[in-house]
């Protein structure tokens, strides 16, 4: 079985994040990056296939800058076979990112394309979906479980009330949620042995993208809390300041 994995390099979801001069970006002095969370689940998945079919190649795709290999050298560390690097000063625009995607995965043959179900810098859900839509292949989202035989995919979504089974078959493009498996950590060996893994470094053109980051602003800060009182005598107050200042009700 022949895997690709498409891995997006994100701030640390615990680091301070600080508006860039320009306004319109992240300021990254200081900030930690690593590899999109949702995408180690889809690392972890293709890994396990590998492993379970006994044969096969596992690829990672990224889109960005030079400092995106280290970010592929993390999935190489957790086992994958090679990477690829997309070279580009990267794109706001979804449909852009996915269109680059699926040029360099047409004609490659691949059995299987893994996503995680968004990139926790943007949430935007997107590229997956769309990716699958330029290589015309089918696509399940948010996958929970997953088991493969005879080509066919049975892939669990979790919905609100219950679960939601999709079968397919293969190729395709599936987009993978917590809970699916648990991302292994590097060992020193896969580590080391990550140095020597091919990365190859494509310069790519994007297209024109319709979606402009006019500006980025931090949430403001959040007003400081009131205690009005205690037990039931707090109740009318209460209710008075959600009604006339709060105007939630």
């Amino acid at each position: 079985m022949k895997i690709a994995v498409c891995l997006k390099r994100v701030p640390d979801t615990t680091a301070k994040i600080v508006v860039g001069g320009d306004g319109k970006s992240i300021d990254e002095a200081g900030v930690k990056f690593v590899p999109n969370p949702f995408d180690e689940y889809a690392i972890e998945e293709a890994l396990a296939l590998k492993e379970k079919a006994g044969a096969g190649e596992t690829v990672v795709y990224s889109l960005g800058g030079d400092s995106s290999q280290e970010t592929i050298r993390t999935a190489l560390a957790m086992g994958i076979d090679r990477g690829v690097l997309l070279k580009t000063e990267g794109s706001a625009d979804g449909l852009v990112v996915a269109r680059a995607l699926a040029d360099a995965m047409e004609g490659e043959g691949f059995d299987l394309i893994l996503f995680g179900k968004l990139a926790v810098d943007d949430n935007n859900y997107q590229v997956g979906p769309m990716t699958a839509e330029f290589l015309g292949l089918p696509c399940v989202t948010t996958v929970a479980h997953l088991s493969i035989e005879d080509g066919a995919v049975t892939a669990e979504r979790e919905i609100e009330g219950g679960v939601e089974v999709s079968t397919c078959r293969l190729p395709a493009v599936l987009t993978c949620d917590k809970g699916l498996n648990e991302p292994r950590l590097p060992k020193l060996k896969g580590i080391m042995a990550a140095k020597k893994k091919p990365l190859d470094v494509k310069p790519v053109e994007l297209a024109a993208g319709s979606i402009e980051v006019l500006g980025l602003e931090l949430p403001p800060a959040r007003s400081e809390g009131k205690i009005v009182g205690e037990g039931p005598d707090a109740v009318p107050e209460l209710i008075n300041l959600l009604r006339n200042e709060a105007k939630v009700l």
